[in-house]
């Protein structure tokens, strides 16, 4: 098979020739210090493009996607865009500023001196409810961020046999946070449900015509769009399933059918932590992939997820303990686990391999390489 009917085979829920691989997305990427290291382990002379100023990601160039033998592709909107900078937001902290007017940063004498970036100010902490609509809200009809998207699209479609996913977009509970403090937000759900209500509507609404836009551009030519609301921690959800049920789950569902009428891509959801207890609930919102998979939370036990639920959705990621393991233990023991969870996976097809969310800074680069190899030398099936 080629990767484009490889990862179609698995999406369905048949066994493909080998597990699809991934890396490159705004969860399933590398920080640009590992990815740095990466190319000087292979002698690699490339420029570090990043293409995640927030989480400071690399674009991994086809070389390195290659060697790797990814086969997935990403199609993002503001991927021809001039590449964003960190500018001095406050004395002493480097950063941006967001289409929602969230200011994202990290400190330090320079840009680049941290890792990633921080909110540092929430637009709306003290914004009152009535003044909501009047709220400089970005449009999602904009064209600017789907210049020339069409045109690579369908060259990626027609001239290459990768799988084409969307970069991240459909974020339409955690902007809420951003926007107005996670302490505040949590006191609004129990104080005054309408303001979050009122907040919800406006990043559904923007969702709902950025994804009319960028769909109409390229919709026929993905394979898979990637939503996400990051709901769960460690141990659960971040908040009472009930208040999700009332107030998120409508929207979310309200936006994935709406995909659905658009594309024929398969619905990539994205929560880090024990999603367990909604795990049913993000099925019934009309996802079909469920991603990273964070096998060391609460009840994210491989071999139940897969017996219980690996015929309703598809597993991307959960391919390494990123939390401990990949980060600290050594290249056998990374192989070893790779291996395991492999197996574990990909019967029965509904399997995509990559890490648990992004490679970090802190990854020996020898963990990297052997995360890749001993991928490469179990997928077959």
């Amino acid at each position: 098979m080629n990767s484009r009917e490889r990862l179609m085979t698995t999406l369905n829920h048949r066994e493909p020739d080998q597990v699809p691989l991934d890396l490159g997305g705004n969860q399933t990427g590398i920080h640009r210090v590992a990815y740095q290291n990466v190319l000087d382990y292979y002698g690699f002379q490339e420029d570090v493009v990043i293409m995640d100023v927030v989480q400071q990601l690399a674009a991994p160039s086809e070389k390195v996607l290659e060697t790797f033998e990814i086969d997935t592709r990403y199609i993002r909107p503001g991927m021809f865009s001039p590449p964003t900078e960190l500018k001095e937001v406050r004395p002493g902290f480097w950063g941006v500023t967001d289409g929602f007017g969230v200011t994202w940063a990290m400190p330090g004498e320079r840009p680049g001196e941290g890792l990633y970036c921080d909110i540092i100010e929430h637009p709306l902490r003290n914004l009152k409810y009535e003044d909501l609509d009047h709220y400089d809200w970005p449009d999602g009809k904009d064209p600017s961020p789907f210049r020339r998207l069409r045109e690579y699209a369908r060259k990626m479609y027609e001239e290459t046999d990768y799988g084409l996913v969307s970069g991240i977009t459909g974020v339409v509970f955690e902007i809420c946070w951003y926007m107005r403090g996670l302490e505040q937000l949590y006191m609004d759900m129990l104080e005054q449900p309408r303001y979050v209500e009122k907040l919800l509507d406006h990043t559904l609404q923007f969702w709902m015509d950025y994804l009319d836009t960028f769909l109409g551009e390229v919709g026929e030519y993905l394979q898979v769009i990637c939503v996400g609301d990051d709901l769960c921690m460690q141990s659960g959800p971040l908040f009472s399933p009930a208040i999700y049920r009332e107030l998120v789950k409508p929207r979310q569902k309200v936006l994935y059918s709406s995909i659905k009428k658009k594309t024929a891509a398969k619905i990539w959801y994205h929560s880090c932590g024990s999603v367990i207890d909604l795990l049913p609930e993000i099925i019934d919102n009309g996802a079909d992939i469920l991603n990273p998979v964070q096998i060391s939370a609460r009840g994210m036990n491989p071999k139940e997820l897969k017996a219980k639920y690996g015929d309703r959705i598809v597993f991307w990621g959960g391919g390494i303990d990123t939390q401990n393991l990949f980060s600290s233990g050594t290249p056998e023991q990374v192989k070893k686990q790779v291996r395991e969870l492999m197996e574990v996976f990909k019967p029965g097809g509904g399997y995509v391999f990559n890490t648990v969310h992004n490679i970090q800074a802190d990854v020996p680069v020898e963990n990297i390489v052997a995360l890749w190899e001993a991928a490469q030398e179990s997928r077959a099936y």
